[in-house]
């Protein structure tokens, strides 16, 4: 990453930003540009650059009004680091995030692009769309993406997963021990959980949702939290009311 360069500045922002939001987006953007547990730096920052071609492309807002997802034959629009399947699956989680399937995820670890490769990928997405999508509500332009830091994968992968209810691996609501105790205490809800066939991607995601929705701590305060704009009514809300029109299934 390019020391040089200043990422996040927000001092011609019409609104005040919490420092913490401003701590929590320089930290992600150090941590999308170094190599992850599946996928290299310049792999990662080409998913981020996909998270933003999704939003301009022409395929995916033709599929998205099909009846179905494989009613139609095109083209993404793309850059040249990644293979169609791993552009295919960022477009798919960006567009048309409803209409994905076991059978759709299994078809391509069948061809390749494993579990591990998935659930990082779904990391970066929900990360840097989380981080756009804060810089369109207040009118600001995107980010830059960083460069990449040179480095290879660790392949790490929890010593205890289980299929359960999810398309991928994850670990049990009780298994976040030993390297993954800092995951969760004792047990926990599937949405937490749905990104721990890869620890890091949690932990990356657990670090923006709590600034930019709410920690786990806060959670259980109903009155609060203290230092924000909107009371907690107003935060759960404004999130319902997003959730709903993102078709989330929660």
């Amino acid at each position: 990453m390019d020391s040089s360069t200043t990422y996040f500045d927000y001092s011609d922002s019409p609104y005040p930003i919490r420092a913490g939001l401003v701590d929590v987006h320089k930290d992600y953007w150090q941590t999308l540009a170094k190599a992850g547990s599946w996928f290299t730096g310049a792999e990662r920052i080409a998913i981020a650059a996909e998270v933003r071609n999704a939003l301009q492309c022409t395929f995916c807002a033709q599929r998205k009004t099909a009846l179905s997802p494989y009613a139609l034959q095109g083209e993404h629009l793309k850059g040249d680091v990644l293979s169609d399947d791993v552009v295919d699956a960022v477009h798919r989680i960006v567009t048309d995030q409803s209409r994905i399937t076991k059978n759709y995820v299994q078809s391509n670890v069948q061809k390749g692009f494993s579990e591990e490769q998935y659930v990082e990928l779904v990391g970066v997405v929900v990360n840097v769309l989380s981080i756009d999508e804060f810089h369109r509500a207040l009118g600001l332009p995107q980010e830059s993406l960083p460069q990449p830091v040179a480095g290879d994968p660790d392949h790490y992968r929890p010593a205890h997963t289980e299929h359960d209810t999810a398309y991928v691996a994850m670990i049990p609501p009780e298994g976040a021990v030993g390297p993954e105790s800092d995951l969760w205490p004792e047990r926990t809800a599937n949405v937490l959980r749905a990104l721990s066939l890869v620890p890091d991607a949690v932990r990356s995601w657990m670090k923006i949702a709590n600034e930019h929705y709410l920690s786990m701590e806060a959670m259980g305060n109903f009155t609060g939290p203290n230092g924000r704009s909107i009371n907690r009514m107003q935060i759960e809300l404004v999130a319902g009311r997003v959730s709903s029109i993102n078709e989330c299934f929660y």
